[in-house]
């Protein structure tokens, strides 16, 4: 497993990460054990950099990640970054505050059992409260009481991103990038750079599209967000299928499929595409099998692509996905 600089953080971290989004909800039914494997997979497989919110199962994901590292006594070997903010309700701007972040902090060290949360990230809030210095005040509050580490940010758009890098406080941005939401390259990752910027990387497969697993009539459950929030019903609908609609996805699959080595599969290209961008510190997939953790992370051992199929995707990325995403996000 190759590492990388967490931008100014300190951190060294495995390019390959792991998301626990999905063992925590609205990916359908897992139960404890396999959400606990993953995590273990993901400790065997060399990952060393584990994502994850406070608000995934509420708190379930966190839990997870919690019991697997006191069992390997792994708390000083792994970098967790969570998130905070999507538990207010209503989820508004003016709530990211210091009493409220402060309150949800201190649940994610208690179930991730760390006195000092290596990472916090704010989780996609408004984009009003990237234009709210009180907002980042909190954070540098909460490092002063040893409370967090280091602060981030998760945000949807990459002006959110370019704004938030404007506060001293804020090291990692985490962002939605893969061959279906190209914009980033373009906008944000040079001054990411320029700053030491920390860039992780979420939602590479696009909800499963860009692994060329999912079938056009392909049923997902009723508590799977790509079945509930298709329009963007619960929330952002850019996190489902990286905003692309269902069937433009597959015809992009499609397209791309014949531009990907011989001796890859879709998702190893995905992946092997993202890290092939000197800008990105870690790449988090989710899952719920232990054998694509070992897979996902294998990938950082691939020799990186050709200019050519780097053409390719971009080819496929403006003929059929940019009109649908590239102005959005």
């Amino acid at each position: 497993m190759n590492h990388r600089r967490l931008g100014s953080t300190g951190y060294d971290v495995s390019e390959v990460g792991l998301g626990t989004w999905n063992i925590g909800g609205d990916w359908g039914d897992v139960d404890d054990e396999t959400g606990r494997e993953v995590v273990r997979a993901a400790l065997d497989a060399g990952i060393d950099f584990i994502d994850t919110a406070d608000v995934y199962g509420d708190g379930r994901s966190e839990r997870h990640i919690g019991h697997v590292l006191d069992e390997r006594e792994a708390h000083d070997d792994v970098t967790v970054a969570t998130k905070a903010g999507r538990r207010l309700d209503p989820h508004e701007a003016d709530r990211y505050n210091y009493e409220n972040l402060s309150e949800f902090v201190d649940r994610s060290r208690e179930y991730i059992g760390e006195d000092t949360l290596d990472l916090v990230q704010l989780h996609c809030p408004p984009t009003e409260a990237y234009y709210q210095p009180d907002t980042f005040e909190a954070l540098e509050r909460l490092k002063d009481e040893g409370k967090i580490a280091r602060a981030g940010v998760s945000v949807e758009k990459v002006e959110e991103a370019l704004k938030a890098i404007e506060y001293d406080v804020v090291e990692t941005v985490q962002i939605i990038f893969n061959p279906f939401r190209q914009r980033p390259k373009d906008l944000f990752f040079e001054q990411a750079k320029k700053e030491d910027i920390g860039v992780i990387v979420r939602v590479p497969y696009a909800s499963g599209l860009l692994t060329g697993a999912l079938e056009r009539d392909q049923e997902f459950p009723e508590d799977d967000h790509r079945n509930f929030n298709r329009q963007g019903e619960a929330f952002d609908v850019g996190e489902t299928f990286a905003g692309v609609p269902y069937e433009t996805g597959h015809d992009a699959v499609e397209a791309l499929e014949p531009h990907v080595p011989e001796d890859l599969t879709m998702a190893e290209f995905t992946l092997r595409w993202i890290l092939d961008h000197e800008a990105v510190s870690t790449v988090i997939p989710g899952t719920t099998s232990p054998d694509h953790v070992e897979s996902n992370a294998a990938v950082s051992d691939l020799d990186s692509l050709s200019h050519q199929t780097d053409g390719a995707a971009r080819d496929v990325y403006e003929e059929y996905v940019a009109e649908h995403v590239h102005h959005r996000w």
